[in-house]
């Protein structure tokens, strides 16, 4: 258990440094078609669904991998 928490830090430590100095690595994140983006002159709403699915998707692939 230890160690899969080591390699989560690690692997959130490399994200954090990616996002800090590149980005534009990021910045298709959130704008991806399905995702919904509604503003009107008393606030907005963001429902980032598409992202959160490829989110889902990657994680799940990751962990199968990781089990076997």
């Amino acid at each position: 258990m230890a160690r899969w928490l080591m390699i989560l830090g690690a692997a959130l430590l490399l994200l954090g440094i990616a996002l800090q100095h590149a980005p534009w690595l990021f910045g298709w994140f959130g704008r991806l078609p399905g995702d919904i983006h509604i503003e009107t002159e008393r606030g907005g709403l963001f429902i980032p669904f598409t992202s959160m699915l490829l989110i889902s998707l990657v994680a799940s692939l990751l962990f199968n991998l990781f089990r076997r």
